[in-house]
């Protein structure tokens, strides 16, 4: 089947397709369509229901970049979150942590789905913006999944890319020298759990946080595991921790695609995981985007005010 779409300004091609084409390649792989885009006109081809998920996702990112005047691939992976699944938050729905009485719940539809592809996936990428909770709510499903015993162990990761992973050039022991990189799992865990508890389940190697890089050669059971940042990994890295994934194990792995710190010209390994994964059974791709940042309503404000200069200084 075929269909021809007549997008609604050519003028706004550039921003709408992206930077060498990426929101397409994103909609060509999550949508399982092939799409050909000739000067003001896309044509897409393939099954109806596809086609039909394409040219919706293909009218949501019109909208978006009519209303707000950009559209980056977190934008994108949002979209189509939004029209494969339509939720909405309940009050009764949560995850169940250490602290007493603490349940972990989601404050919008976007971290519903997050939490529940999290539970339903063995594999779950997630991007957005800073503070739409993908780390704190990733590591709540891991902590609830220890907590009732669905799991023997939780992994966190993060790529040390400010370093490059050379870390034998900082001051002080290994502990010294990863801490600043992966102190934001540490708060995560913190608020999960007392940090006595903590504590023992970091010495009993129940919870490891380690840097990326000691995952090397490992195959993790019965575990669930986490790497964040990944939108700072390498195709090779990432292909490297997806292969640690053992019998029994989940996991899940946040980022946001619009903040790569790689060197220049080099190509993010979870945006060419994602590509190359979309449509895999067992694998979810969901995207949070501004109207789930969750931290003090300064936040939504600042990183919206920081694409408007972004883009300003584009034309």
């Amino acid at each position: 089947m075929e269909k021809t779409i007549q997008l609604s300004s050519a003028g706004s091609r550039l921003e709408l397709f992206g930077s060498g084409d990426e929101h397409l390649k994103i909609m060509r792989a999550r949508c399982g369509v092939k799409i050909t885009a000739r000067d003001d006109e896309v044509i897409l081809n393939g099954g109806n229901a596809e086609i039909k998920k394409a040219a919706k996702v293909l009218e949501l990112m019109q909208k978006h970049l009519s209303k707000f005047g950009k559209l980056d691939a977190n934008d994108v992976i949002g979209l189509m979150s939004k029209v494969e699944v339509n939720v909405d938050t309940d009050e009764n729905f949560g995850v169940q942590v250490y602290s007493p009485k603490r349940t972990v719940k989601p404050f919008t539809r976007g971290q519903r789905r997050y939490i529940e592809s999290m539970l339903n996936s063995d594999l779950t990428f997630c991007t957005g913006p800073a503070g739409t909770g993908k780390t704190y709510l990733a590591v709540a499903v891991a902590v609830s999944m220890l907590r009732k015993k669905q799991i023997r162990k939780i992994v966190l990761a993060r790529p040390a890319v400010e370093a490059g992973e050379k870390l034998g050039f900082l001051p002080g022991d290994m502990q010294a020298k990863v801490n600043p990189y992966l102190r934001p799992l540490f708060d995560s865990l913190e608020d999960m759990m007392d940090f006595s508890q903590m504590r023992k389940l970091i010495d009993m190697d129940i919870i490891e946080v380690i840097p990326l890089a000691f995952m090397r050669g490992r195959t993790l059971n019965e575990a669930a595991v986490i790497c964040d940042e990944a939108q700072n990994t390498s195709p090779s890295q990432m292909l490297m921790f997806l292969t640690r994934m053992g019998r029994g194990s989940k996991m899940i792995i946040t980022g946001d695609v619009t903040q790569v710190d790689l060197e220049r010209g080099s190509r993010s390994g979870m945006l060419d995981a994602m590509e190359t994964l979309a449509g895999t059974d067992g694998i979810s791709l969901i995207g949070l985007d501004d109207t789930d940042i969750v931290r003090h309503n300064l936040v939504q404000n600042i990183v919206q005010a920081y694409e408007a200069k972004k883009k300003k200084h584009k034309h």
